[in-house]
C-alpha cells in the first residue's frame, strides 16, 4: 500500500481549514471555544486565528465574560472579506445571486429561458449576463469574488472538465464548464441543483446539526442529496441522487428521461400537472406556467373531486417515494423542498407523512423525522453559492495566488 506522507504545509491547511469552518458554521466563539470545539491546541489556534486575522479573513466580534478572568474576544469570518455568486439554472429561467460571506444577498437577476427544453448556448449567454449585472448591481469589484456556483439540472459529472448529461432536456455530454470559462475568468463550481440545495438545508436550515438526510427537491423535476456523516453521498461519477428517475409504476407514465413508471412523471410539476389535465377530459389547467397551474390545483382541492383526486394520488406517490429513500438509506431526516414540493407540504405535509409511514419498514419510518426545507422555494441559487465557501473553507482561506494577504487587503482599501 502506498504510504501517504503529510507535509508541515499539509498540517497547517489542515489546522486552518478546522478552525475557518469551525467559525464560520458556528461563530462568533471565543478562541478557548475553538479549541474545545475542535480538539486543537490553545497554542495552535492563537497562531492560526492570528493569521486568519492578518489576511482579513476573520476580525473580532465583542467580548463575552470568561467567568472571573479577563474578558475574552470573540471572533467570526469577516462578511466582507469577499463575495460569493450562486446560479440557479432551472428549465424555465435563470437565477443569479451575490452574496456577501455572511450569505446576505447583495444582488439578483432573474431571466427567462426562451424554452423548456433550453439549448446550451441560452443558459451559457444568460448565466454570464446575469453574472456581469448581479456585480455591477452590487457595486463590488470583479477581484472580490471568491467563486460562482451553479446548481443545475440533470446528471453532473465530475472530472478534469464538468459536463451535464441532461436527457429531459435533450442535453447529452453538455461541456458546460468551458463553454463558461470562454466568458469569465472567476473560479467556476458546477453541481447538481438538489446536491446544492442539500448542502445549504444541511448548513443552514432544518438539517443544521443532523448526520444522516436526505433533501429532496420537487419542483419541475425531482431530485434528492443523499447526506452520510455528514458528506454528500455522490456515487462512482457524481450522479447519485437521481431519486426522481426511480421507479415508481412498472410500465407507468412516461417520463421525460425517456423511461416509463418514473417518480418524477408523477410527483414533479411537469407530470401533476399533465394528469390533472388529463382528469379534466384534456381541458387546459387555469394558469399561465406551471407555479400558477399548480396553485390553482391546490385551491381547487376542496371545490372540486378532480382536483381533490388529483391531489390524493400524488400524495400517495411521493409518500411512497419517500418510503423508497427510508428504507433505503434510514436517514434521520428527510427535508422536502423545491417549489413544488413546498406548495404540495404546505397544504398536505401531514398526508404525505401517513403515506410514508404506510410504505415504509415500521422501525426506520419511526426513526425518520420529515420536514419541510427552511430555506425557501428559489434556495437552489443559495445552494448553490455555498460551494465556493466550501472550498475556502476547505482550502484554509488560501484561494490562490491571485489573494494573497496583500491583494486581499488592496481590493478592500480600494473599495472603501
Amino acid at each position: 500500500m502506498e504510504r501517504k506522507w503529510t507535509t508541515v504545509r499539509d498540517l497547517r491547511r489542515t489546522n486552518r481549514s478546522t478552525v475557518l469552518s469551525r467559525l464560520y458554521l458556528a461563530g462568533p466563539l471565543s478562541r478557548p471555544e475553538i479549541s474545545r470545539d475542535t480538539g486543537l491546541s490553545a497554542g495552535t489556534v492563537s497562531n492560526v486565528t492570528a493569521e486568519l486575522i492578518e489576511e482579513g479573513l476573520v476580525v473580532e466580534a465583542g467580548q463575552v465574560d470568561s467567568h472571573g478572568g479577563r474578558p475574552r474576544a470573540l471572533l467570526r469570518v469577516d462578511p466582507d472579506y469577499g463575495y460569493v455568486v450562486g446560479v440557479d439554472v432551472g428549465e424555465t429561467r435563470v437565477r443569479v445571486e451575490l452574496f456577501d460571506l455572511a450569505m446576505t444577498r447583495r444582488a439578483l437577476v432573474d431571466r427567462q429561458l426562451p424554452s423548456a427544453r433550453p439549448r446550451p448556448e441560452a443558459v451559457v449567454s444568460r448565466i454570464l449576463t446575469g453574472l456581469t449585472e448581479a456585480i455591477s448591481r452590487a457595486g463590488v469589484p470583479e477581484e472580490r469574488i471568491l467563486g460562482v456556483g451553479i446548481g443545475v439540472f440533470g446528471l453532473v459529472e465530475q472530472g478534469p472538465e464538468v459536463t451535464v448529461h441532461a436527457p429531459t432536456v435533450g442535453w447529452q455530454e453538455v461541456r458546460l464548464e468551458s463553454s463558461l470559462r470562454a466568458g469569465t475568468r472567476l473560479p467556476l463550481f458546477i453541481d447538481n441543483g438538489a446536491k446544492a440545495l442539500g448542502q445549504a438545508e444541511m448548513w443552514y436550515g432544518a438539517g443544521r446539526g443532523r448526520q444522516h438526510a436526505v433533501i429532496v427537491l420537487v419542483g419541475s423535476g425531482v431530485g434528492a442529496a443523499v447526506i452520510t456523516h455528514g458528506q454528500s453521498y455522490r456515487g462512482f461519477t457524481s450522479s447519485a441522487g437521481e431519486w426522481g428517475h426511480t421507479t415508481i409504476v412498472y410500465g407507468g407514465r412516461p417520463c421525460r428521461c425517456g423511461s416509463s413508471g418514473c417518480l418524477e412523471a408523477y410527483v414533479g410539476a411537469e407530470g401533476i400537472i399533465d394528469r390533472y389535465r388529463q382528469a379534466r377530459a384534456g381541458r387546459p389547467v387555469p394558469g399561465g406556467d406551471e407555479e400558477s397551474q399548480i396553485a390553482a390545483l391546490v385551491r381547487a382541492r376542496h371545490s372540486s373531486t378532480v382536483a381533490a383526486r388529483i391531489l390524493e394520488e400524488t400524495t400517495g406517490f411521493l409518500g411512497a417515494g419517500l418510503a423508497n429513500l427510508i428504507n433505503l438509506f434510514n436517514p434521520e431526516l428527510i427535508v422536502l423542498g423545491g417549489w413544488t414540493g413546498l406548495v404540495l407540504g404546505a397544504e398536505l405535509l401531514p398526508e404525505i407523512r401517513v403515506a410514508a409511514g404506510r410504505h415504509a419498514l415500521e422501525l426506520p419510518y419511526r426513526q425518520v423525522s420529515i420536514e419541510l426545507s427552511q430555506l425557501g422555494a428559489d434556495a437552489v441559487a443559495f445552494g448553490a453559492a455555498t460551494l465556493p465557501v466550501q472550498d475556502l473553507l476547505l482550502r484554509g482561506g488560501e484561494t490562490g495566488a491571485a489573494r494573497t494577504a496583500g491583494s486581499v487587503r488592496a481590493a478592500r482599501s480600494s473599495h472603501r
